[in-house]
């Protein structure tokens, strides 16, 4: 019983062990993009890429909702 593998102290042995084993190292979060490099980009207001898809679309890009409209009482935005 007790410990198998002794860990890892330093940042630099992960870094060689990952690159070993051909992982991609160190994994960056969505999140902590800037929004240009990815959807869920940028700290603001934590934001979703927008799902809907206008009526004049090709075939193909039409999955999901199509021309939603906005239902219910509008409510004014604070900015």
């Amino acid at each position: 019983s007790g410990r198998l593998d002794k860990p890892l102290l330093k940042a630099g042995k992960k870094y060689h062990l990952m690159r070993a084993k051909g992982h991609k190292y160190p994994r960056t979060r969505g999140r902590a993009m800037v929004a240009a490099s990815h959807p869920y980009g940028s700290s603001k207001r934590g934001a979703r890429k927008v799902t809907t898809v206008s009526r004049n679309a090709p075939p193909g890009q039409k999955v999901g909702l199509i021309a939603a409209r906005s239902t219910g009482k509008k409510r004014r935005r604070r900015r």
